[in-house]
């Protein structure tokens, strides 16, 4: 009896405690379900509908999606989002990296320095973005009146517009957005928990630095490294509308050689008025981003070093 009495006592315990924990995340749980489950049923949904900006809409199947893939269009945005995405998480990770090599050496005001590269990150990106197209502008821009100090004569190049230079100038951008910035100080705090002694034992055996960089501080810092690639795919996936709008456009120009799935979504909705069209795109992007991370994470297995 009493060892049923107290078996009985336990079930209730951890029935109570079940009940308290998902009372605690029930918030978390309510706002999933609000703002974020019931958004991607309800583009799924009106994907498979012809619906208008202006309401009007009526159920026209996988229409859409048919239009979507016979268009010439898309596929240019399809390549230019997985070409920006890739080159993306590769500059700023490797960028990163090297801002928290450099900021982990034991150097006086290590904190401001460590201030001064971050700055820039907390800037939103749309405002990033007009500052670096005032920057690089054809007729104004102040690193054409630079260049031309030096030439000792006028230079007039439309970086932002011209094939040969538009990804180049993208791309430095995105070193100054946030995404880089949180990588380099998530980076910086890994690269501290590295066990001193491996760098002495490699000191021991007369490894270089190079040496010491890929047989120890590579492999010990590879979580963070699936980490922030994961977040760099999201955000570029997701946020590089707000760099590129204001950089080149809804079109993407020049030609749409920066035109990524989400300016297309963008045009698509409030410029062609075609909602449901863009609820199609919008699916397509869920699906590259659930791609990439599922490609990151089953890399991982043969490439991430825990511990454990």
């Amino acid at each position: 009896m009493a060892n049923r009495k107290r078996t009985k006592t336990s079930s209730s315990i951890r029935r109570k405690d079940t009940r308290t924990a998902y009372a605690f995340i029930s918030p978390w749980i309510i706002g999933f379900v609000c703002f974020t489950l019931f958004p991607i049923i309800f583009m799924f949904r009106v994907s498979l509908t012809n619906r208008k900006l202006n309401g009007v809409s009526e159920f026209s199947g996988m229409q859409n999606y048919v239009n979507m893939f016979k268009s010439g269009i898309f596929w240019n945005s399809i390549w230019v989002t997985l070409f920006f995405t890739i080159v993306m998480v590769i500059v700023t990770t490797i960028w990163a990296v090297i801002m928290a090599l450099l900021l982990n050496q034991k150097q006086k005001l290590n904190g401001i320095f460590q201030f001064c590269y971050f700055l820039p990150s907390v800037i939103p990106s749309v405002a990033l973005a007009y500052a670096f197209r005032t920057i690089f502008g054809k007729e104004a821009g102040l690193f054409n009146a630079f260049l031309s100090i030096f030439a000792g004569k006028n230079v007039a190049v439309n970086w932002l517009y011209d094939h040969a230079t538009v990804y180049m100038v993208v791309f430095f951008i995105t070193l100054f957005t946030y995404n880089t910035g949180q990588m380099m100080l998530i980076f910086r705090s890994g690269l501290s928990d590295v066990p001193m002694e491996l760098y002495e034992a490699c000191e021991l055996d007369g490894a270089g630095a190079a040496k010491k960089f890929f047989s120890v501080t590579l492999p010990m810092i590879s979580p963070l490294v699936l980490f922030n690639a994961v977040n760099g795919c999201v955000s570029a996936l997701n946020g590089s509308f707000a760099l590129l709008y204001p950089l080149t456009g809804e079109s993407g120009n020049p030609d749409g050689m920066t035109q990524v799935l989400s300016l297309l979504i963008y045009k698509e909705a409030f410029s062609n008025m075609k909602v449901g069209y863009s609820c199609a795109l919008s699916v397509v992007l869920f699906l590259i981003a659930a791609l990439f991370g599922a490609l990151l994470f089953g890399l991982s297995q043969k490439l991430v070093y825990y511990e454990n």
